[in-house]
């Protein structure tokens, strides 16, 4: 990573967070939801170039048995840099270092993104399990 990059140990900041969730292809998530969710980061990191936000990772998680790795994000203009695995590996080093052995840690990869994960130790849960997800939906 070049000396134009800077992790920082913290979740994003709400409007960071919001925007770099679009500009990565993730789903739109409300303020409302966002400002609920945010606090609860486990474990954080914003990636900044310049001073801006340009990259995210998240953990989520009980604290001692489940772990849960998401919004991975990261602007697509600064791709190819080896960003995403910066990103990556701060979140797992925090995990080795302060997770307790044995905690189960999962992710969702999408499309392309499961060969970046798969260097990291992370393995297709199938066929012995399946991934499975809902969207709360309000009833019209």
């Amino acid at each position: 990573m070049s000396d134009q990059y800077r992790i920082e140990e913290q979740a994003p900041a709400l409007e960071d967070y919001l925007r770099l969730r679009l500009a990565a292809g993730l789903s739109g998530k409300t303020v409302e939801q966002a400002r609920a969710g945010l606090p609860n980061t486990w474990f954080g990191v914003t990636l900044l170039h310049e001073g801006r936000a340009i990259g995210m990772g998240r953990i989520i998680g009980d604290g001692g048995t489940a772990f849960q790795i998401v919004d991975i994000a990261l602007e697509p203009e600064h791709h190819g840099k080896g960003l995403g695995k910066a990103i990556m590996s701060a979140l797992i080093d925090h995990l080795r270092a302060n997770a307790p052995e044995g905690a189960y840690v999962s992710l969702i990869a999408d499309g392309d993104a499961r060969h970046l994960y798969a260097k990291y130790g992370f393995n297709p849960v199938m066929p012995a399990s399946i991934g499975m997800a809902m969207n709360l939906a309000r009833d019209p």
